[in-house]
């Protein structure tokens, strides 16, 4: 069986992906990329963070996507019956980026992988990753194409970026109990032939609150198209489809709305809506000898605050540097530089994910008047900015959340 050899394999070329091997090539280290798939392809996780801005301009990736046109995100509107919650990320505690993008993932990250290959990154497409072999940190990875041919890839270091491929959790038996559960999601594209040609509903990224555990997406893109999702409890999504009717079962949603039946009740979909149950997940660890799982790979939260491609490409990019480090023959200590600080911001955004859904979160959002002081350092979160212990509402994410809903609550602070 033919055999290559590279310092590092990377599992998946989406953005943590894409990412991790531009770092790592940058660095003169010497990258592979195979992906299962042939871009363009479908993928949930449309809306991003400003916090990802940072991964993207590392890397010199910011120029192209620019190119591209995508739609900017300059912050999120939240609303519940005539309540409405409206975030601007110019308006945030700390520095940081003030905007990103939404866009349609299918063109977004092929944009993205063709930028890279562009940057001189060997990106195998239809290359699926079947079985691996540890001898200490080296690795033989074997590759299956579309036809069914095999070979081996031997490499230093591998970075498992295959998203909810998670090659390397199943290969390894790493998959653990997910930090938040229990919620499933039902989505599609829609032609926005209604959308406004002015105002916060021409590009504004919305979610509606229809019951508390319950709310509905919607996402304009800058082509026309229309992204619209509901997410909910996975029981309330498997009665709201038990007909096996997806999209009979979204347009109940759309009909349920109070800002946006008129404008999408009688849209075709692009495409029949996906029903995705059950998708928070999470590992047993997220390093180990000759590897490093990042984005979903390693986990995922939940879509109520996009946050899932900003993790992608934190922890892509960390994994990166913490790489080239080592083959450089620097000794790097990967529980407390890696897996202790991608911990600390995914639990600051559990805590926000958790307490959405308990009702606190929407509470705070809701209330009237609006303090200035907590919107700004609520939406440095909401920006990905998790890592700042300077911002109390990261420093003490567990208590500040609920003690202010409390306060609001029951002295209408």
């Amino acid at each position: 069986m033919k055999t290559d050899e590279v310092d590092v394999l990377v599992i998946g070329a989406g953005p943590s992906g894409c990412v991790s091997s531009a770092y790592l090539n940058k660095q003169n280290i010497s990258v592979k990329v195979v992906e299962k798939t042939k871009f363009p392809r479908p993928v949930i996780g449309e809306s991003f963070i400003p916090r990802v801005m940072d991964h993207f301009d590392e890397v010199d990736l910011l120029p192209a996507i620019k190119k591209a046109g995508f739609e900017k995100k300059w912050g999120a509107r939240f609303i519940r019956k005539e309540e409405t919650c409206l975030f601007d990320f110019s308006k945030k505690f700390g520095k940081g980026w003030d905007w990103t993008w939404q866009v349609p993932r299918a063109e977004f990250d092929h944009v993205v992988a063709k930028e890279v290959q562009r940057q001189g990154v060997d990106i195998e497409f239809e290359a699926e990753a079947v079985d691996v072999k540890f001898n200490g940190s080296d690795s033989i990875t074997t590759i299956q194409d579309k036809a069914g041919n095999q070979k081996q890839i031997k490499a230093k270091f591998i970075i498992d970026s295959s998203g909810y491929g998670r090659v390397l959790p199943k290969l390894l038996n790493l998959d653990a109990p997910a930090t938040v559960t229990g919620s499933s999601s039902i989505f599609t594209h829609t032609k926005d032939i209604n959308r406004p040609t002015e105002g916060l509903d021409k590009t504004m990224i919305t979610f509606e609150v229809l019951e508390t555990k319950v709310w509905f997406w919607v996402i304009p893109f800058s082509n026309g198209i229309t992204s619209l999702g509901v997410v909910g409890p996975t029981e309330f999504i498997e009665n709201l489809s038990e007909s096996g009717d997806s999209a009979k079962a979204l347009r109940k949603i759309i009909r349920s709305s109070n800002h946006y039946t008129e404008r999408f009740i009688n849209n075709d979909f692009l495409f029949p809506p996906v029903i995705k149950k059950n998708y928070s997940c999470s590992v047993s660890k997220l390093y180990g000898d000759g590897f490093a799982l990042t984005g979903n790979s390693s986990g995922f939260l939940d879509p109520v605050f996009s946050s899932g491609v900003a993790f992608a490409t934190e922890s892509g990019i960390l994994a990166a540097k913490l790489i080239t480090r080592q083959l450089k023959g620097e000794k790097v200590n990967w529980q407390k530089e890696y897996a202790d600080y991608l911990k600390k911001g995914v639990d600051v955004f559990s805590t926000y994910v958790n307490e959405w859904y308990t009702g606190n979160l929407q509470t705070i959002f809701f209330h009237q008047p609006e303090n200035p002081e907590v919107k700004k350092k609520v939406c440095a979160v909401l920006a990905g900015y998790v890592w700042n212990e300077k911002n109390p509402f990261v420093a003490k994410h567990h208590r500040a959340v609920e003690s202010l809903a409390y306060a609001i609550e029951n002295y209408n602070i």
